[in-house]
């Protein structure tokens, strides 16, 4: 008998450290999928350009994309978009195809669609990159450096 209270309590305990270890995540869409969002509700707009090769990138979906605050805030207030600023994929949005040009002539090709969000004058493109755009698609404001957590929370919550 205290054979098998012993297995029912390990197995509780197993459980419920798996429960609480799923965090929740956050909802991250595509461009095809925040044209029809917009097109439903408009709301404010996050985006987030990385790339695999991106030390800081990395950093910011270890940590700042993990922390509990900044998933709910995202969640709540913003349509979340993020891409893979080296993307080779055709991405329709607005009517308009965007591919990437650089494929085959660069060693780090940048998609068309980070390049026309992100640039900037005097400065070569740089990663990561976070956006935020008004509900009709107007940049309010662009970050080209690694936001930690408490930064990102008070960026999004201005």
């Amino acid at each position: 008998m205290k054979k098998k209270g012993f297995i029912f309590s390990f197995l509780l305990i197993i459980l419920s450290s798996n429960i609480s270890a799923q965090k929740s995540k956050v909802n991250w869409i595509t461009f095809a999928q925040l044209e029809d969002s917009l097109a439903f509700k408009p709301k404010k707009i996050f985006i987030y350009f990385y790339a695999e090769w991106c030390v800081y990138c990395k950093k910011m979906n270890r940590v700042t994309f993990k922390n509990n605050e900044v998933i709910h805030i995202l969640n709540a207030n913003y349509y979340a978009v993020k891409m893979d600023a080296a993307s080779k994929d055709s991405i329709i949005f607005d009517g308009i195809t965007y591919s990437n040009k650089q494929l085959g002539k660069n060693r780090r090709p940048t998609h068309e669609i980070p390049l026309l969000l992100a640039k900037r004058i005097g400065k070569p493109f740089s990663l990561p990159v976070n956006m935020i755009l008004d509900e009709k698609f107007r940049i309010t404001k662009r970050y080209f450096n690694y936001i930690s957590a408490d930064e990102m929370i008070k960026l999004l919550n201005k």
